[in-house]
């Protein structure tokens, strides 16, 4: 019997030496990480799949680089600066003048800079009723509608859309697109300049497209058109040009000529 009560007590006794050694290698591990050393560092979170990266040439030559992404997953903002330099990716947004946006940028009915019916907030497309791609949230659908302000524009809840102003790209009206982009004061259509835009396909799924080397108007869609979803896009609009083309992607960064931007198409992050 008393060896029994012997043996019991040399167990515990173990028991509780081994506890404080645990307890010691707990409290030095914990120091360890405190202090940075000794242990392999976490791997960081793969970022969120927010967009799909294509890279396409066309036969005229045209190489364009394309984002596809959900129109969920876009949010429009004001900024004062170049889009690679900016936290998030995206690409430019419509035109501008002296930081005064000249074109539709507004998101649940409200302008992205400003006030409505402020003048260069991103409530009218100035001076011409433009093109306008609008995402319609509430009845999951796309559409491009030729508007002079944002409230003219149909949408099925007034705060659940968002809108993008600029000139039409008219993709299934082969005969009179060039038309109705110059009577929307499409600039320079005729001349070789880097080109960007916005088009959507029969899954209403957004596409933001960037060429990284100049190119007219009609080039630019006709590269559209063929290489992007072929027969499978419904419509879109051409977003600013020149050396305000630009996009900021993990896979590449296109600044145009360097200037500022003060809109841009923007994807969320989450």
């Amino acid at each position: 019997m008393m060896s029994r009560v012997l043996t019991h007590g040399k167990a515990r006794a173990v028991n509780w030496k081994r506890l404080q050694l645990y307890f010691i290698g707990f409290l030095a591990g914990n120091l360890l990480a405190v202090l940075g050393f000794g242990l392999p560092a976490r791997e960081p979170l793969p970022e969120p799949l927010l967009y799909s990266y294509y890279e396409t040439k066309a036969g005229n030559g045209v190489k364009l680089h394309a984002v596809r992404t959900s129109p969920d997953a876009v949010t429009l903002k004001a900024i004062s600066g170049n889009v690679t330099k900016e936290s998030d990716y995206g690409i430019n947004g419509g035109f501008f003048w002296q930081g005064y946006l000249l074109s539709i940028a507004v998101m649940n009915n409200l302008p992205v800079k400003g006030q409505a019916e402020d003048y260069g907030s991103g409530w009218h497309n100035i001076d011409h009723p433009k093109g306008t791609l609008v995402w319609d949230a509430a009845a999951r659908r796309f559409s491009t509608q030729v508007v002079l302000a944002a409230d003219e524009l149909q949408v099925t809840d007034k705060q659940h859309y968002w809108a993008q102003g600029g000139v039409s790209m008219s993709l299934s009206d082969p005969g009179r697109w060039a038309e109705q982009a110059r009577k929307e004061d499409m600039p320079l259509m005729e001349e070789p300049r880097l080109r960007s835009g916005a088009v959507y396909d029969a899954q209403q799924q957004l596409w933001l497209i960037v060429s990284d080397k100049p190119c007219t108007a009609e080039q630019f869609r006709t590269a559209i058109l063929e290489t992007i979803m072929p027969g499978r896009l419904i419509d879109g609009i051409f977003l600013d040009g020149d050396g305000s083309s630009q996009m900021k992607l993990k896979e590449v960064q296109l600044k145009g000529d360097s200037r500022p931007v003060y809109q841009m198409i923007a994807l969320r992050s989450t």
